[in-house]
């Protein structure tokens, strides 16, 4: 077994988490390694995971969704209705033992709106942070943002001083290749500090030892050790062999198999993410479809026909294995502006979609191709494969093309892709969050960049950019209801499924599922033998 105890050198480094707990190194695996170490650079739940070890936000949330202090201890929104005011934790030591201030918080924020940066829309209210004192920040918005410290959660803070000093003050710059030296290397505030990175193989982390946490959270995992295995198979193999000690990114038909082992642990629950596809409905002519001349996506009866050609309840019997929740919406239930309503979905009805199909000209079909993740979402690539055979019965021919998750976003955030399979989480757990990055015209005011559909709406966007400045509650929700009431008709997505996460472990473990599909190792215990 490749997991081996740490606790003589530890005993001597002083690291012990508890009084007679042992410390341990933990070997996580998942399915894709992250794209990159900068922080802002990208806006993927993988690379969240990952940083919130080595990084902090200044508030996070908990395996039950509550937001909780992080960095920040308390925050409020001042008598001006357009600040809001964060109390840092005193003594916080980032990982080259610099002390954690006010002015990084500053430089932290505005990074992660630099153009740059994919995180850049969670603050596109804000209009200027400021230290008040060593431990005060204040941050004016463009209005009374009621939400404002929901978006934080993913917004890690770095020290400013390293960033210059490495040359790492602006974000790495998604769309290419060229990298920061916060790519590869990491300074945060986090529990964990950065050992060694292989991109694509391993990322070693050991307990940062100064960390402010000591005392109040378990830190029994004193090395963490992370390891991409992108094969099912063989991620799966190297749990049963004792290679890896807990991993993510179960495959859906091997979770009965899992739980009927006894040295095994397997968690469930819903995920804050919900699985949909993209249409590019805003081009004159698809660019990966031999049709040319005309975009059949663009035309409101095939997208129609599409929603009504889709058995979803087919994928969740067949290809998620019961695992999956059929929704006709992109937003799970944990988001405010969700309704039961909305998330109905329609019986399959494949005589209709024909006749929506040869009302838009379209009786003999046309051949698309569906983009897919292979390594990012729990079956992704079958649920794909479901759907070509789906739109098959209506004449619409479908090839299916699956990439990485690291190719598949940058294709999505250059808009490259007429149809595609995505998934989309809501760490603020409020609409305004899918509307900012899905809805809102692409590059339009720093919104939308990752609408690759070409929908633009100047009575949506207006409504969308209305949200974080509405301070009566009742017009805001006014508002979130129209806007779900444009992409509910448009149909530019089509929602397939919330999805389900399992979480499977060595027996000693016991993580529960997190609505955000992450864990904060700190926290982690082992259970004694």
């Amino acid at each position: 077994m490749l997991r081996k105890p740490l606790l003589s050198s530890l005993l001597a480094a002083g690291l012990l988490a508890a009084a007679g707990a042992p410390a341990e190194t933990l070997r996580w695996a998942r399915a894709s390694d992250p794209t990159s170490l900068d922080p802002h650079a990208f806006n993927v739940g993988t690379n969240f995971a990952l940083l919130h070890q080595m990084y902090e936000t200044l508030l996070t949330r908990d395996a039950r969704g509550r937001l909780v202090p992080a960095l920040a201890t308390s925050w409020n929104m001042t008598s001006d209705p357009t600040v809001w005011e964060f109390k840092l934790r005193p003594g916080v030591k980032f990982h080259d033992g610099a002390t954690l201030g006010a002015r990084d918080v500053v430089f932290s924020l505005n990074r992660a709106r630099g153009p740059t940066a994919q995180v850049k829309s969670l603050l596109s209210s804000m209009v200027e942070a400021r230290a008040v004192d060593d431990l005060t920040v204040q941050v004016k918005t463009s209005g009374p943002n009621l939400i404002f410290p929901n978006n934080l959660t993913n917004l890690f803070i770095m020290n400013e001083a390293w960033a210059k000093a490495k040359g790492a003050t602006a974000t790495q710059d998604a769309a290419t290749s060229i990298e920061n030296f916060a790519t590869r290397n990491a300074n945060g505030t986090g529990p964990y500090r950065l050992v060694s990175r292989e991109q694509d193989a391993k990322t070693v982390m050991k307990l940062h030892p100064q960390y402010w946490g000591k005392g109040q959270a378990p830190l029994q995992v004193t090395e963490l050790i992370y390891v991409p295995i992108k094969s099912p198979a063989t991620r799966i193999a190297a749990l049963l062999s004792g290679e890896v000690d807990f991993t993510q990114d179960v495959p859906a038909h091997d979770v009965a198999r899992l739980k009927q082992d006894p040295r095994l642990r397997i968690n469930e629950g819903p995920e804050n993410r919900s699985i949909f596809l993209g249409l590019n409905v805003g081009a004159r002519e698809l660019k990966y479809s031999t049709l040319k001349g005309r975009n059949p996506l663009a035309d409101a009866r095939v997208r129609e026909a599409i929603h009504l050609a889709i058995d979803r309840d087919a994928i969740r019997r067949s290809v998620m294995r019961g695992l999956s929740i059929p929704s006709g919406i992109i937003a799970p239930p944990f988001v405010h502006g969700y309704t039961k309503a909305m998330a109905a979905y329609p019986q399959v009805d494949v005589p209709r979609a024909k006749k929506l199909m040869a009302d838009a000209g379209y009786a003999d079909g046309f051949d698309l191709t569906l983009y897919s993740t292979n390594d990012r979402y729990v079956n992704d690539e079958a649920i794909s494969t479901a759907v070509a055979g789906f739109l098959g019965r209506i004449g619409i021919k479908t090839t299916v093309v699956a990439r990485p998750i690291a190719q598949h976003s940058v294709a999505i955030n250059n808009a490259d892709a007429d149809f595609y399979l995505f998934g989309w989480g809501v760490p603020t757990y409020d609409s305004a969050y899918i509307f900012d990055f899905l809805v809102y015209t692409r590059g339009k005011d720093g919104r939308g960049p990752t609408n690759a559909t070409g929908f633009s709406n100047a009575r949506v966007d207006a409504d969308i950019a209305s949200l974080a400045a509405e301070a009566d509650k009742a017009k805001r929700d006014a508002a979130i209801q129209r806007i779900w009431d444009v992409v509910q008709k448009e149909r530019f997505y089509i929602p397939l499924h919330d999805q389900m996460v399992h979480f499977a472990s060595i027996r000693r473990l016991n993580i529960p599922v997190h609505p955000e599909n992450e864990v904060h190792f700190k926290d982690v215990k082992f259970e004694t033998k």
